[in-house]
């Protein structure tokens, strides 16, 4: 993945992670159970938290050329499709097995994390 468009993904999963705060805020309160919406909104909260982890990947790949940083973007974007995503479905539907696929994105998140130590300065 080029820095341009790990930049690019991060905006729009930044803009998504507004969208989907405000739906969450605004067109699910009636609907949910109060449980259920605050895991959408963690779900919301960590996906914008890993949105501008992207954005700042893809800067230190513009100033630092390392394999590490597109392996970090690809982790942050698996850790963004399996734990947000098994959140906000979780919310939505209540079906409970979908909890268990929330830590393997977890898993990815952290991975993406201790490489994008690693490609900094030194690495």
């Amino acid at each position: 993945m080029t820095p341009t468009t790990t930049i690019r993904i991060g905006a729009l999963l930044g803009a998504l992670a507004v969208i989907l705060g405000a739906f969450a805020a605004h067109g699910l309160k009636a609907r949910l159970e109060p449980a259920a919406l605050e895991i959408f909104r963690t779900g919301a909260y960590y996906q914008m938290v890993h949105a501008i982890a992207l954005l700042l990947t893809g800067l230190l790949a513009l100033c630092r050329h390392s394999p590490r940083t597109p392996a970090a973007a690809w982790l942050f974007l698996l850790g963004i499709a399996l734990f947000c995503g098994s959140l906000y479905l979780l919310a939505l539907t209540g079906i409970g097995w979908l909890g268990m696929i929330t830590p393997l994105g977890g898993v990815s998140f952290i991975a993406g994390w201790l490489l994008l130590a690693a490609a900094g300065p030194d690495g």
